[in-house]
């Protein structure tokens, strides 16, 4: 009897033993888990074909540690995070399955604490094992049974910031489920951020992104080949995406990757820019490949009801055709949240319908659709309900099919330069009359018109004709067409970095006799800037429209190759903070390109003026700040190619009549097509003091590189002092070194320009100085693209802690002692001109 007494308390103590100690660690590169095996800090696990690994990790600046999955060619950013919202703080723990239950389980070994599990099965596992599929997706499953349909949990259906190539993003209306992004609290912490990233199938389909339970961005709906509201956002070489339905109408968004070689994701950031990244191995970072929210008018319901907003016009907002501001002083102060109204009220019976063109359809949270609808069945449909507003095709595809309603206000419309829709909004029976009879009283005036003066015009014509054609085969004698044609015909040009690209260009030309009667034989006079290329203009043409004349100078050391590059990066560029080319000359030895008159000039003649700085208030330079960013968006995502500038600076940003900036010289202009953001030249172009130090020293160019020269500008706009000139009596840091270190004592608005303190918000200039800050950073991966730069100028949320700016050294000033390495570059210029060459080391 003694015995088992004696025995007792090693029997207890046997059981209380925990039972993972009697698990063996997982040995040797393996995909899966067993139900006798774990993993601990330290281990990991590796797909298949070794795309995807699993294991444990630490944010920057972090001591938590998670389980999370990564791409194994990266830099183990991780794409899933298991327990994001229950961090280990030690190196205690182990991921493993647990019987009978059937859950994976992340466990502190120090305390036997379960911190985070999957599901339990409903129904009995015998033997489970957690396996990490090729894909990226971490199931647990029986042992024997590889059956998707029968997977006991998936880590697709709980995808945390990052849309993987495969996983769905919807709600299955069967189990209540949503598979949905959330971002990350901050870059150190993974747990749910403010920001969510839906399927929206509340109405017809559409992707929205919320910051707590306000929508801030929406695609618009699906028509069949994209997102309505995303024209850009197409099936090409690198993802396929569709919208599925499923048998029980479930709808969800996916998205494959065409080239499997590729590595990108869907990835929402803490800061809600959202957007597309691709890893690139050259330079072994992520790129962002394309940002959702690209201006002002993708911010949700800016211009509100029945308000559309169009970017490329000032302001953006203004009222549909047949409506009216709701509150008229509030839009006369640039407050368009109450929308706009019907210029005549609905009386339901009667109404009829108004076409709109190339708009991005509004909100379907409230609306109503058939899929084998016609649309003539569907106006009868909307016009016997009261309630519906408006109607569209639901599918683009084949000419249009299928029926989409609205029934209430419509919300979240913008004009789109390509690839916009139609959409047929309800209205009264009087306004239709008035646009009916308005287009029949000019279609019968036109006729008229042709009928009285038809003949008479015709002679006159032909006589015309005849004399215009004369003078003009006497004024082509004079030009040399044989230099137009070598320099626009079969275009075909190669950089040491760079592809090839071809274009037919259709530029108007100037014969040189219209110019010179223009600028007054070129006088003295009409002179209003000096560049890299040559002397710049004012002229006037014959109608009394203002042109700009940039004239390539014998001197100049840009010539021919700089002219032709501008004329084809720019050409067919079309946006409200872009410059707009008009044309060009080419007869004899004259080079010339015609550009739009900017009446305000250049921005560098108001800030680094004291006596013209004061015409430039807070208000003022924040615009031009936010335009600089969009033009600069435009270029890098937008336009037909993607372009880097090479030479943004002050000098190089005209302002309109009303102080709007546009980016302009694009003569050290790079286009790329496809997924290429940057390349490597021998040819270093730029102006010292706003290169950045990758492509100053290495000759490596990049979006980035545009970033960090946008970074230089505003901190000169902000404080009105040239960052290459700056003079400080404490040190002899530069402009960004000394912006940096104000921003590191927290006393950053000791920087602006004394002239702004009576017109600035201070959280505005402030969070404008760290935004500079993170652009100037010394490492490309470091600094934000600019989609981003645009979300966070115009976006109240936590930004990142700025690093070292690039250059960040005192300068040589008497003492020949100090290192200064960059300055001992072979630099063509010594001023602020464009430089021509460096030899890049």
């Amino acid at each position: 009897m003694e015995k088992p007494v004696e025995s007792f308390p090693i029997l207890l103590l046997i059981l209380l033993i925990p039972a993972w100690l009697f698990l063996v660690p997982i040995s040797g590169q393996s995909d899966t888990i067993t139900s006798s095996q774990f993993i601990k800090d330290g281990q990991t696990i590796v797909s298949s074909a070794g795309t995807f690994e699993l294991g444990f990790f630490s944010p920057p600046n972090s001591l938590n540690r998670y389980v999370g999955i990564w791409y194994k060619a990266t830099d183990r950013t991780p794409v899933w995070v298991a327990n994001r919202q229950a961090p280990l703080r030690n190196k205690n723990g182990i991921l493993r399955t647990i019987l009978p239950a059937g859950v994976l389980a992340i466990l502190d070994t120090s305390s036997n604490r379960t911190l985070w599990s999957t599901d339990a099965s409903p129904r009995p596992v015998i033997n489970p094992v957690a396996q990490l599929l090729e894909t990226g997706n971490l199931v647990v499953r029986e042992r024997d049974d590889e059956n998707p349909e029968n997977f006991i949990w998936q880590s697709f259906n709980y995808p945390t910031n990052m849309l993987l190539a495969g996983m769905k993003l919807g709600k299955n209306m069967a189990s209540g489920l949503e598979a949905y992004l959330s971002s990350w609290r901050s870059v150190e912490d993974p747990s749910p951020g403010d920001y969510t990233f839906h399927c929206d199938s509340s109405g017809y389909p559409q992707d929205i992104l919320r910051k707590g339970s306000k929508v801030v961005y929406r695609t618009g709906p699906w028509n069949g080949l994209r997102w309505s509201g995303a024209p850009n956002m197409v099936n090409n070489s690198l993802i396929s995406f569709r919208l599925v339905k499923n048998k029980d109408a479930t709808y969800y968004y996916t998205y494959e990757l065409v080239n499997k070689s590729v590595i990108s994701t869907l990835v929402v950031n803490p800061d809600g820019d959202t957007g597309r990244r691709t890893w690139v191995e050259k330079t072994r970072s992520w790129q962002i490949y394309h940002s959702f929210k690209a201006d002002d008018c993708d911010t949700y319901g800016l211009c509100g009801a029945y308000g559309t907003c169009n970017v490329l016009e000032s302001p953006v907002c203004h009222c549909l055709d047949k409506f009216v501001p709701r509150h008229q002083e509030d839009w006369d102060r640039a407050d368009w949240s109450a929308g706009c109204v019907r210029e005549a009220a609905l009386n339901c019976t009667g109404d009829g319908f108004l076409k709109y063109t190339s708009v991005k359809l509004p909100d379907t949270n409230i609306s109503q659709y058939n899929e084998t609808m016609s649309l003539g069945e569907c106006e009868s449909v909307c016009a016997k309900n009261c309630l519906c507003m408006a109607y569209s095709s639901l599918n683009i595809l084949n000419g249009g099919s299928g029926c989409l309603l609205w029934m209430g206000d419509l919300v979240d419309t913008r004009q789109l330069s390509q690839g916009g829709q139609e959409i047929y909004i309800r209205m009264a029976h009087s306004a239709l009359l008035i646009e009916g009879s308005t287009q029949r009283k000019t279609r019968r005036r036109r006729r008229r018109k042709i009928i009285t003066v038809g003949l008479p015009l015709i002679i006159v014509a032909a006589l015309v004709a005849i004399v215009f054609g004369t003078i003009f085969c006497l004024k082509k004698r004079r030009m040399s067409p044989e230099t137009t044609k070598n320099v626009f015909a079969a275009h075909n040009y190669k950089e040491s970095s760079g592809g090839t690209h071809s274009e037919d260009l259709d530029l108007p030309q100037f014969d040189l006799y219209t110019l010179t009667l223009a600028t007054d034989q070129f006088s003295v006079h009409n002179k209003i800037g000096e560049g890299g290329f040559g002397p710049v203009y004012k002229g006037v043409l014959k109608g009394g429209q203002e042109i700009a004349v940039k004239r390539l100078s014998e001197a100049s050391k840009q010539g021919l190759r700089e002219f032709r590059n501008e004329v084809i990066c720019i050409t067919k560029l079309q946006h409200r903070n872009l410059v707009k080319l008009l044309g060009c000359c080419i007869q004899g030895v004259e080079t010339m390109l015609v550009y739009e008159y900017m009446p305000n000039k250049s921005l560098d003649m108001f800030i680094f003026d004291e006596k013209q700085s004061g015409l430039l208030d807070w208000p003022k330079r924040f615009n031009i700040i936010n335009g600089i960013a969009r033009g600069l968006v435009y270029l890098h995502q937008d336009s037909r190619l993607r372009i880097i500038h090479r030479d943004l600076k002050t000098s190089n940003i005209l302002l309109d009549i009303d102080m709007n900036p546009k980016i302009s010289d694009f003569g050290m202009a790079r286009s790329f097509g496809g997924s290429e953001t940057g390349a490597n030249t021998m040819r270093v172009v730029g102006t010292y003091g706003y290169m950045s130090p990758e492509y100053a020293i290495d000759g490596i160019f990049s979006v980035k590189s545009d970033v960090f020269s946008f970074g230089v500008l505003v901190l000169e706009i902000i404080s009105g002092k040239r960052n290459r000139h700056f003079v400080h009596p404490d040190h002899h840091l530069n402009l960004l070194g000394h912006a940096w270190t104000l921003y590191k004592d927290n006393r950053s608005l000791e920087l602006i320009d004394p002239g702004l303190i009576g017109s600035c918000d201070p959280s505005e200039v402030t969070r404008s100085i760290h935004i500079a800050l993170l652009c100037v950073q010394q490492s490309p991966d470091d600094r934000p693209n600019m989609p981003s730069i645009v979300w966070k100028l115009s976006n109240e949320g936590v930004l990142p802690e700025a690093k070292l700016p690039g250059f960040f050294t005192e300068r040589r000033v008497a003492s020949t002692d100090e290192h200064y390495s960059w300055r001992t570059q072979n630099l063509s210029s010594i001023n602020d001109v464009t430089i021509t060459l460096l030899d890049a080391r």
